[in-house]
């Protein structure tokens, strides 16, 4: 029972330090600004993530695709590590590390966004995917931990969680997301 309670409370005490962060409270907003231009103007949005980061991009890429609050069209957002054929194959004949920038190089123009989720800000192949943007002129937004680790310079937007905790992070990032594509449904498709 103390574990249930202690992760209950620190997840609060994330959440709370969020909602205090009117800063990053705006970068979120902007995000959610950036997502609706992208989308309105025939653009995509790609996520990608490592591990847990990779459900909940796929989960937030889905929530897009589908629906979220209400029946609507479909939107142009997708998870990059979806295809095992491809991921596994560029894998092994490329390396781990360009799984993602490889997608981007060949699937991405000017005007899309590539939504990268990593706790630390550190992993390889999501860095080597924003540098790989950046040439292309795609928009970058970083879901990261506190610091923003290596990301954090080639991020167009940093949404930061202010936790080192792992867990917390990702839940966090879980409720930035859908308050993220809550957003943009409600705008997009004129709902309240």
């Amino acid at each position: 029972m103390d574990v249930i309670r202690q992760s209950i409370e620190d997840s609060i005490a994330v959440k709370t330090r969020l909602l205090e962060n009117t800063e990053l409270i705006a970068t979120i907003n902007s995000v959610a600004d950036v997502l609706i231009d992208a989308l309105q103007n025939g653009h995509r949005v790609l996520w990608c993530g490592n591990g847990g980061s990779a459900a909940d991009a796929q989960h937030l890429a889905a929530e897009l695709s589908g629906r979220f609050y209400f029946d609507r069209p479909p939107l142009n957002s997708e998870a990059l590590h979806c295809n095992t054929s491809y991921l596994t194959a560029v894998a092994n004949d490329y390396g781990y590390d360009l799984i993602y920038s490889r997608m981007i190089d060949g699937a991405c123009v000017k005007g899309d966004v590539l939504v990268g989720i990593s706790t630390s800000g550190n992993s390889a192949n999501i860095y080597n995917a924003f540098v790989k943007a950046r040439e292309i002129g795609v928009i970058t937004v970083a879901f990261t931990g506190e610091t923003g680790g290596k990301m954090k310079e080639l991020s167009d937007y940093l949404i930061n969680i202010p936790s080192t905790d792992t867990p917390r992070i990702q839940e966090a990032h879980i409720l930035v997301g859908h308050a993220i594509c809550q957003m943009v449904e409600a705008v997009m498709f004129k709902h309240d």
